[in-house]
């Protein structure tokens, strides 16, 4: 739903993001308590880079509504578990329906959670390679769904080897986790 052209009823009466869906509650909830948030604990980073990229070519409702499953079926986002999962536990992931079943996504997880741990080995987090990119700082900008900053860190986590981290994935992960500021003029986040 387009809230920006269609006018979205919001039960509260507060105005949220145009992509917000007022009839899910789930949704309203990660855009009103989670979105936009600075992230610095790399459980959370790794989980949303998981759900990020599993998001590629999809809507985020359509994954957000599938987290508790993924959550369940990824071992609780646990890096070092999915990074020794082998090909018995990818044809597992292929038949669970709770979860997005795309076998190169599965496997990039997989792939990225080997990737993820040796980035937080140099650098002695997850999130002081990220915060990183900004000196530690949020950066405002809406409107937008890829920038200089998300070209580069696209292009560095490419280079280390990580899969479905294109520049527009990687812009939507920043903004989930509070890198970049994005609610919109209008939103009561803004």
């Amino acid at each position: 739903m387009d809230c920006e052209t269609k006018g979205c009823a919001w039960a509260d009466g507060k105005k949220r993001c145009f992509w917000a869906n007022p009839k899910n509650e789930r949704y309203i909830a990660y855009h009103d308590h989670e979105w936009g948030v600075p992230v610095r604990d790399d459980r959370k980073l790794f989980e949303m880079l998981l759900l990020e990229c599993f998001q590629a070519g999809l809507s985020w409702e359509c994954v957000l509504n599938k987290r508790e499953a993924f959550r369940r079926a990824f071992d609780g986002f646990d890096w070092d578990i999915v990074a020794a999962y082998g090909g018995e536990k990818v044809e597992e992931l292929m038949g669970d329906a709770g979860i997005i079943r795309n076998r190169l996504k599965i496997k990039a997880a997989v792939t990225n959670a080997r990737v993820f741990i040796k980035i937080r080995e140099e650098h002695g987090s997850f999130a002081n390679y990220l915060w990183g990119w900004t000196g530690g700082e949020t950066i405002r900008e809406t409107g937008k769904s890829s920038s200089p900053l998300s070209d580069s860190v696209s292009k560095d986590l490419k280079k280390r080897g990580m899969k479905f981290v294109g520049t527009t994935v990687i812009y939507a992960y920043l903004q989930a986790v509070g890198v970049i500021w994005s609610h919109e003029e209008g939103c009561f986040l803004a």
